[in-house]
């Protein structure tokens, strides 16, 4: 988002007035008008959005906006809300996702209009699973909308496991290692690689670093972090070498697509919550990551402390922070599960 929108004030998802363990009933009806309204939140600090003017910003169907705050965007949902809008728009990246699923949690509860994303960060991982271009305009969207093109997608939903109240939700979680990539990721858009160059360039850092590092090299630290299955009460078994109470790195996510064309939950991944931990910075592991995320090597993941999962509602404890769509949150005790299902527009 803009100004005070960005990095720690991540933090106050985690802070909203009241428990909102199950979201309240949406205060969101659809009007269903011959000519829809358009709902846009828009973010002007997005890589492509700077310096540009916002699309169609005349049309009287469309209202944009831009919240400079986490207050001014709830305000700004509800106001979407109140007016019964037939489609919401994020002009940004995926922390604007993010923010805007986050945000409008108790407003629109279960039912959300339907969403269109245009990719105008600096990864854009959610363009890639929603099967977008990289440069797709506001007019094209709406072409879209009329044509009737939709996916459905569920967001990761995490909450406090102490029932503080306050939930986040998005579609890529990491922790232990992921957090260094994240940071590597950043430098990397700062050098000017950016959507699925720059996830490559991660990549490769990482699996260096991870192999040829020596006693010390941050990249082969692990976190403290318990995984566990609310439904069994089971905690994630640890085939690794090192501490039972310590991973080399987690990634959690519904995607079904990936940068790259990577598969790393097998080459015909199942919809919904997927799970991937590696116990242990193995070299061999490591070295053969490229052919693990095409998919392959079963064998290899189950005889070396690595594991890919669909799972269900789960328990983290986590002794480190996590990265929730590329902003950090604090390490603690949390429940991951599935959000409401969402309707995205698609070409």
């Amino acid at each position: 988002m803009h100004g005070t929108i960005h990095e720690l004030e991540t933090l106050r998802l985690f802070e909203q007035p009241e428990p909102r363990g199950n979201p309240r009933p949406s205060r969101y009806v659809p009007r269903g008008r011959a000519v829809p309204l358009v709902g846009i939140v828009r973010n002007p600090r997005s890589h492509r959005n700077k310096r540009n003017a916002p699309e169609l910003a005349e049309c009287s169907n469309i209202l944009t906006r831009t919240p400079r705050s986490r207050e001014a965007l709830r305000e700004c949902l509800e106001e979407f809300a109140r007016r019964g809008i037939d489609f919401l728009v994020v002009d940004g990246g995926d922390g604007t996702v993010r923010d805007v699923l986050s945000c409008g949690v108790d407003i629109f509860g279960d039912t959300w209009p339907k969403l269109a994303v245009l990719p105008k960060g600096k990864t854009n991982a959610l363009t890639v699973d929603l099967g977008l271009p990289n440069h797709w305009s506001l007019t094209e969207a709406l072409i879209a909308v009329r044509n009737g093109n939709t996916v459905r997608r569920r967001p990761l939903r995490i909450t406090p496991a102490d029932g503080a109240g306050g939930l986040a939700q998005g579609f890529i979680l990491g922790a232990g290692a992921f957090t260094l990539a994240t940071e590597v990721g950043q430098e990397a858009h700062r050098r000017g690689a950016f959507n699925s160059f720059a996830v490559a360039l991660t990549v490769l850092w990482g699996i260096a670093q991870t192999i040829f590092g020596r006693k010390g090299n941050p990249w082969r630290a692990r976190t403290p972090m318990r995984i566990i299955d609310r439904l069994t009460g089971r905690e994630l078994p640890h085939n690794g070498r090192g501490r039972a109470d310590e991973r080399f790195l987690a990634v959690a996510t519904t995607f079904e697509k990936f940068p790259l064309g990577a598969r790393p939950f097998g080459r015909h991944p199942a919809p919904g919550l997927k799970l991937g931990v590696i116990d242990w910075p193995s070299r061999l592991v490591m070295a053969m990551l490229p052919v693990i995320l095409l998919g392959l090597g079963e064998r290899l993941i189950g005889r070396n402390g690595a594991h890919r999962l669909a799972t269900g509602k789960i328990e983290l404890d986590l002794g480190g922070p996590f990265i929730l769509d590329g902003e950090a949150f604090p390490a603690g005790r949390y429940i991951l599960d599935e959000g409401p299902q969402l309707t995205f527009v698609v070409p």
